[in-house]
């Protein structure tokens, strides 16, 4: 596979203002917030929720609980895998910001976080699927997820990353219901719990593929771990 492809990366904020583009994915999370009659007010109590959710983590020398407010953009990427200047959109993520109201800094964050993809969208929806139709038991594609491991790959390794963020991605998932979760003694001061799995889901070897490696918390006051 080559790996010469470029990519353009677009910014767009994620603010009560914001309104999805036409490329964006409708099943994304942040775009189904700013559709309907009431678009505004969703994404106005989303933004609060999550500066309530980051202050009541980072709760030290921050006694009001409103000492921090975390911003949002949208990266959005596309490929260009020939050189000709024809592009598709392949990802979606988010990059924060925290702003420190005590200190009017704003410090960079991480990128990531919330992850979509059009071509895992058609490893799961339409590849997988396809593969077990009137089949007996489930079973995996060959080769299921290298397509967009590499793809990942090649843009976390490329030049317009580097130039665009100063960390590596780090993405936030829900866990899934079907395993057993087994809590350590380990205790990171903001992520809490370390929790193992009994087993790996499928959708956790699909990360590996993308040069991830996955570890499970459960942050103070949740409910369940999450994958990081």
């Amino acid at each position: 596979m080559k790996d010469d492809f470029s990519f353009t990366i677009k910014r767009v904020g994620f603010d009560e203002d914001y309104r999805p583009s036409d490329n964006t994915r409708i099943t994304t999370n942040f775009a189904n917030l700013a559709r309907g009659e009431y678009r505004q007010a969703n994404l106005r109590n989303a933004l609060a929720m999550i500066d309530n959710r980051f202050n009541a983590l980072a709760s030290w020398d921050n006694p009001a609980g409103n000492r921090y407010s975390v911003e949002l953009e949208i990266i959005s990427v596309d490929i260009d895998i020939d050189g000709s200047g024809q592009t598709f959109p392949t990802i979606e993520m988010l990059q924060t910001y925290i702003v420190d109201k005590q200190t009017n800094e704003r410090i960079n964050g991480n990128v990531g976080n919330n992850f979509s993809s059009y071509v895992r969208d058609y490893d799961f929806s339409v590849l997988l699927l396809n593969h077990n139709k009137n089949q007996s038991g489930f079973s995996i594609p060959d080769n299921f997820g290298d397509l967009h491991g590499k793809l990942f790959k090649c843009f976390v390794n490329s030049q317009e990353y580097q130039q665009a963020f100063a960390k590596l991605p780090v993405i936030c998932l829900s866990v899934s219901d079907s395993k057993t979760y087994h809590r350590t003694e380990n205790t990171h001061p903001v992520l809490g719990v370390e929790y193992q799995p009994n087993e790996s889901s499928l959708t956790e070897l699909y990360f590996q593929k993308m040069g991830l490696k996955e570890r499970y918390f459960m942050p103070p006051n949740s409910v369940a771990p999450l994958a990081f």
